[in-house]
C-alpha cells in the first residue's frame, strides 16, 4: 500500500484542501516538516478560497496572507444579535425610551417602503422622544481572540438601515466605539444626526463605516442607534431601524 507522503504533490494538497481549517492548523501541520510546509505554503489555502467561493474574478489584487483571508471569510457573520426585530427587543440594551417607547412594526408599514433585502420583515420604530439602543460585543467570546486582534487587526465594517414615514419628520443617531479590555474608547464612529423632513420618499437609507488601522487592544465593540421624530407626534412617527450588522472583514481585494 503507498503511504499518504509518497502520493504526489498535487495528490496530497488535494485531500489536505478537503480537511477543515482547525484541523490542519491545530493538527495536521504537526504530522510532519513534510506536511506543515504544504499547510503553510499559499497553495493550499488558494485552493480553498476558490472552493468556497471566497474570491471572484473580479478581484484586482492577491491577499497578503491566503490562510488569514480564508479563515477571516470562513468565521464571517454579523456580530449583531437580532438585528432585524425578529425576536422582540431581545438582545438589546435599552438606554433611552422616551415618548410611547420603542416599538416593533412589520415592513413595509404606514407610509413606509420595502427594504430591498426582501428576507426582512420586520423593523424597530422610535417615537416622540428619544429612543437608544445598543449592543456591546465581546470579540473574544465571537470567536475573535485577543491575539487575532492585535496581530491582524481586520477591517471592521459597521452597517445600519434607516428609514423615516413618509408624513412625519425624524432623527437618526448612530454612535459606533472599539474599546479595550477597560471599555476605553480607542476608536469611534459618530456622525452627525440625520434630519428627515416631513414628505419624504421615506426610502431606506444606510449608514456604513469601516473600521481600519486602530492598533491593538480592541476587545469589544459598542453599537449604539436611535432617533426620534421631529414634530412630537403622540405614537410611533420616528425613525425606523433594522438589518443591522457589525463584522470582522477579510482584506479588500478590489483596490
Amino acid at each position: 500500500m503507498t503511504e499518504i507522503n509518497h502520493l504526489p504533490e498535487d495528490a496530497l494538497l488535494e485531500i489536505l484542501s478537503l480537511v477543515p481549517a482547525r484541523d490542519l492548523i491545530l493538527r495536521c501541520s504537526r504530522v510532519c516538516a513534510y506536511w506543515k510546509e504544504i499547510i503553510d505554503s499559499p497553495t493550499l489555502w488558494i485552493i480553498k478560497c476558490q472552493r468556497a467561493g471566497y474570491i471572484s474574478k473580479a478581484c484586482k489584487k492577491s491577499p497578503s496572507d491566503w490562510k488569514k483571508f480564508y479563515y477571516i471569510c470562513s468565521v464571517k457573520r454579523n456580530l449583531l444579535r437580532n438585528p432585524c426585530a425578529m425576536e422582540g427587543m431581545n438582545c438589546w440594551t435599552i438606554e433611552r425610551n422616551g415618548g410611547d417607547r420603542w416599538k416593533i412594526e412589520d415592513l413595509p408599514g404606514e407610509h413606509g417602503q420595502h427594504l430591498p433585502d426582501e428576507k426582512v420583515t420586520q423593523y424597530f420604530v422610535t417615537s416622540y422622544g428619544m429612543c437608544k439602543k445598543s449592543q456591546l460585543i465581546a470579540l473574544k467570546k465571537a470567536g475573535y481572540g485577543n491575539r487575532f486582534m492585535d496581530a491582524i487587526q481586520p477591517a471592521i465594517t459597521v452597517k445600519d438601515w434607516f428609514a423615516p414615514r413618509r408624513d412625519c419628520g425624524s432623527m437618526y443617531k448612530l454612535c459606533v466605539r472599539l474599546l479595550s479590555k477597560k471599555k476605553q474608547t480607542i476608536q469611534e464612529f459618530l456622525p452627525e444626526p440625520v434630519m428627515m423632513e416631513q414628505w419624504s420618499d421615506a426610502k431606506w437609507q444606510t449608514m456604513t463605516h469601516t473600521f481600519r488601522d486602530y492598533g491593538p487592544g480592541v476587545r469589544y465593540i459598542y453599537f449604539q442607534h436611535g432617533g426620534q421624530d421631529t414634530q412630537f407626534w403622540a405614537g410611533w412617527y420616528g425613525v425606523r431601524v433594522t438589518n443591522s450588522s457589525v463584522t470582522i472583514e477579510p482584506e479588500d481585494l478590489s483596490e
